[in-house]
């Protein structure tokens, strides 16, 4: 007497297909840093890249860490604090009008950052005003040059005939950088103990 067997609800496992059971696992892909690794002359290595919104209070802490004189030598006069909304605006940039590169010291948490450099486009002279800073402790390392260099090179990108800023007469690294770039000063009988540099792109 023969049994009938009822294989409509039996499952068999199928053996995986080659390509399954030999493919490798999937990886997670980690976001890859901003910008690029530059060194110092002294061999310290910074981030540069452009400035973000949240580099908000990084760039009060730097701020905080500038002497009288810096403060004084970046913004031409002088300031006790950063203040919040400026701080904000500072890292808000309009990128038709705006450029700017920080340089990122990832060797501390927080990162922390050593030097800025900045444009603004006036587009009714097709120029563009520059500022740079970088902190005391860090100068003499190439830095400023680097960034003014960026800052350069993105005007000249943007088609920009004129490249031009103010600093003091007594910031003489800053004169003495600039002069090696190519700058030419003018005078600016107005604003004593200030001249204004510039460079035909």
């Amino acid at each position: 007497m023969s049994t009938a067997i009822d294989l409509t609800n039996t499952r068999r496992a199928l053996p995986l297909r080659s390509r399954e059971r030999f493919a490798r696992p999937r990886l997670l892909e980690l976001p890859r840093p901003k910008g690029e690794l530059v060194h110092a002359h002294d061999g310290r290595e910074l981030r540069l890249r452009g400035i973000e919104p949240g580099d908000v209070a990084a760039l009060k802490r730097q701020f905080g860490r500038l002497s009288p004189e810096d403060i004084r030598r970046r913004f031409l006069h002088s300031m006790g604090e950063l203040p919040e909304p400026m701080a904000q605006r500072l890292c808000r940039i309009d990128p038709a009008l705006e450029t700017a590169f920080v340089l990122m010291d990832e060797t501390v948490h927080p990162a922390e950052i050593r030097g800025v450099g900045r444009i603004y486009v006036d587009e009714a002279a097709n120029s563009a005003e520059f500022s740079v800073l970088v902190e005391r402790e860090w100068t003499r390392q190439g830095l400023g040059a680097l960034l003014m260099q960026r800052l350069v090179d993105d005007c000249r990108r943007r088609g920009l005939h004129e490249i031009w800023g103010y600093v003091l007469l007594e910031n003489r690294p800053m004169l003495h950088l600039c002069k090696e770039l190519g700058f030419v000063r003018r005078l600016t009988p107005e604003e004593p103990g200030t001249t204004q540099i510039s460079l035909q792109l």
